[in-house]
């Protein structure tokens, strides 16, 4: 696997490279998710007999109900009637009006009243039709065309004290009938009511009469139809009616019902008597798709490392996500058997534990999320085209457990812890969504979703156990947990070290120390450099005794041979490491390290003993062959490397030699452009200086002299 995507990385670069990986992985979501969108279609005719029970697959508004139901609001509403009280004024005003007329025009101006009016005595046409025509010009309403002649006869052949006496009582009961709201249908009621009135109280007969008359023309309606207000209050009654919705995974027609005209116009409505499906919903996949693949790109866009690990770890994570895909699609064909829920089973968090085992948190959690939003397709409970949200939340819930409690682990035994809790979350979780549901759950469903949850983190942490190992070995992946395990003092190189050059070793565990510290100060993997630290000069077992740390005697071996033979030997052991490391199949950062943890440095000692010896040498002759460190770590390292070192010889260190020691040596490196190719910043230098003077003061701090010691130099000198 690693030299086919080494083989690819050298033919494709990484863009084009990764744009055609994108595409794969869009096109198997596609391909995965397409029959959980694809809207199933029946062949059936009204009043047929349902051959199966039909659901919907998506939730919509049944307008044909929704109509109905707003049309019943609307007839419920009542009409809206204003009372105007304005009417009452005008017609009292009005009936007032024509007894002031009359009396204007009353024949008897002395005021006698005479005993019955008749046409001939008393009144004349002439001021009959004064009279009329007083009425018609000056009167807000031509009230002639309503009253009759016999009743004005009656006015003018009245007295002024009778006429003044009427109109006092008629306006009262008019007033009194009018005072309550009449609508158009009460106003013959109202009318017989004044006249009744009226026909009670003791004056003439025939004024009597035409005072009813008056008060019956007086009465009209003053409780008046609002249009506009009762259209307001319709609309506001249909709008206030909730749409009458067809629900995701409702039953529309059991089978071996009649599909009636109502059935039939749901099915219609829901696109489901139609043999030509929609295509919206493969569009909308096509967009789901692209949109995965974007937030991978993303993902990778803002990542800060080589372009050789963006290939290596895209190419990781497009297979553990296919892979999760894969897994869930077989584990939904277990629906066949029927069981409620079946996606709580699916192991949610292996996939999360596998990435932040082998990469990182922050892409462990993107794949989390969109884990969780295909299972909301693929786990839809056969309702094609809908989303299942519970166990999108589960997934989600799932894949953060897992992450949680894997993030301080680093040996494989405690993959099988973190399953376990794993299994804990995904119970509480479970059984907080099943009470938050308030369903009607029984002993056995609460039962089945339990050993669901349980089975669901054990089988994550057993697959991640399973799985970790190939995908290391399969993509060179160097994980905290084949960290820790590398870091171990029985693996046969670290005994080589220990037991042929104890010197080296014990070089290689400071050297660690001071790396660790510096690394996690600036962000980078301490681990990888502790670790790297404790092979980085395994190639001086090959002859350990020209290193000064191995020598226990005073005879160095460098004093009998010639500066390049000491050169050739010194600087061979960054290169037959790397081969040693490479028989060994260490990791490659492992092997970068012992190549570049000297960069293309000046092998000084030797080069200015040459020069002492008469010779003229080259330069170039006498420095390693590198390359330059290539990452943070390897600077730091490479850097760690000469300051423990030089402070190690140093006779009697303090804290400002050993700063000045740093210093020095920083800046050389600095000078000699050893850092150009490792990305590290000036700011970072500083922090790493800062951080090496802190932890040697600590290893090389001055120590209490006890009197045992005191006394035993006493009698030395003596």
């Amino acid at each position: 696997m690693e030299n086919w995507i080494q083989r690819m990385k050298n033919i494709l670069s990484y863009a084009f490279f990764k744009w055609i990986l994108l595409g794969l992985v869009a096109v198997f979501v596609f391909v995965l998710l397409i029959s959980h969108v694809r809207t199933q279609t029946y062949n059936i005719s009204l009043f047929s007999v349902a051959e199966e029970t039909i659901r919907s697959p998506k939730t919509i508004v049944d307008e044909r109900r929704t109509e109905i139901e707003q049309e019943r609001a609307a007839s419920e509403v009542e009409e809206v009637y204003v009372y105007r009280p304005e009417v009452v004024d005008n017609r009292t005003s009005l009936t007032a009006s024509i007894y002031d007329f009359a009396m204007d025009f009353n024949l008897d101006q002395g005021g006698s009243e005479p005993s019955e009016p008749s046409s001939d005595q008393g009144v004349n046409n002439e001021r009959l039709s004064s009279l009329k025509s007083a009425l018609s010009e000056d009167v807000s309403e031509n009230v002639t065309e309503n009253i009759n002649d016999e009743i004005l006869i009656q006015l003018l052949s009245s007295s002024d004290e009778a006429l003044e006496e009427a109109k006092v009582l008629t306006v009262r009961q008019i007033e009194q009938v009018m005072e309550e709201p009449i609508r158009q249908d009460e106003v013959s009621a109202a009318k017989t009511e004044v006249q009744n009135n009226l026909s009670s109280l003791t004056f003439s007969e025939g004024l009597k009469n035409a005072s009813i008359e008056l008060a019956r023309f007086a009465i009209i309606e003053n409780n008046v139809f609002d249009p506009e207000q009762t259209e307001a209050r319709i609309l506001q009654a249909r709008e206030a009616v909730e749409p009458v919705q067809i629900l995701e995974g409702q039953v529309i027609v059991q089978e071996g019902y009649l599909i009636d005209r109502d059935v039939y116009r749901q099915l219609e409505e829901l696109g489901l008597t139609t043999n030509e499906a929609s295509v919206l919903p493969y569009i909308g996949l096509i967009i789901f798709s692209l949109l995965i693949i974007f937030v991978i790109h993303f993902l990778f866009s803002s990542w800060k490392t080589s372009t050789d690990k963006k290939q290596t770890y895209l190419v990781l994570v497009s297979m553990i996500f296919l892979l999760s895909l894969g897994l869930m699609k077989v584990t939904e064909l277990v629906r066949e058997l029927d069981i409620l829920q079946i996606g709580y089973l699916f192991p949610a968090a292996m996939a999360p534990m596998l990435l932040k085992s082998m990469i990182n948190t922050r892409v462990a959690l993107t794949i989390t999320m969109l884990q969780s939003v295909c299972a909301s397709i693929v786990f839809n409970d056969t309702i094609t085209g809908s989303v299942n949200v519970e166990v999108s939340l589960y997934f989600l819930f799932s894949g953060l457990a897992g992450i949680l409690f894997l993030s301080n682990s680093r040996r494989r035994t405690h993959l099988l812890r973190a399953g376990l809790f794993v299994s804990a979350a995904n119970i509480l979780f479970l059984m907080s969504l099943m009470l938050i549901e308030n369903a009607q759950f029984t002993y056995v469903d609460y039962a089945l979703f339990g050993v669901f949850a349980i089975v669901s983190g054990i089988l994550a942490s057993i697959l991640t156990i399973g799985l970790l190992p190939l995908f290391e070995a399969g993509f060179g992946i160097l994980s905290t947990m084949k960290l820790v395990e590398l870091s171990n003092p029985n693996h046969p190189l670290l005994k080589k070290i220990l037991t042929e050059a104890p010197g080296t070793y014990h070089h290689s565990v400071m050297v660690a120390n001071l790396a660790e510290a510096a690394c996690e100060a600036i962000g980078a993997n301490g681990l990888l450099a502790r670790v790297g630290c404790y092979y980085h000069d395994i190639g001086k077992t090959k002859r350990p005794h020209y290193f000064i740390e191995n020598q226990i005697s005073s005879q160095n071996p460098h004093d009998r041979l010639s500066p390049e033979t000491s050169r050739d030997i010194i600087i061979a052991h960054a290169v037959e490491g790397a081969e040693m490391l490479r028989k060994y199949k260490l990791p490659q950062e492992f092997i970068d390290i012992a190549e570049q943890h000297h960069g293309t440095t000046l092998l000084k000692f030797f080069y200015y003993k040459a020069k002492e010896n008469g010779f003229d040498p080259k330069e170039a002759e006498y420095r390693y062959p590198g390359p330059k460190p290539q990452s943070r770590e390897a600077a730091v390292i490479s850097v760690a490397d000469s300051v423990e070192a030089a402070v190690r010889s140093m006779k009697e260190p303090n804290a400002e030699k050993i700063r000045q020691l740093v210093q020095s040596i920083v800046q050389d490196r600095l000078q000699d452009g050893q850092f150009n190719e490792s990305d590290l910043t000036l700011k970072e230098l500083e922090t790493i200086k800062r951080v090496f003077c802190e932890t040697l003061n600590g290893i090389f701090h001055s120590r209490i002299e006890y009197p045992e010691f005191k006394k035993e130099e006493r009698k030395k000198q003596a």
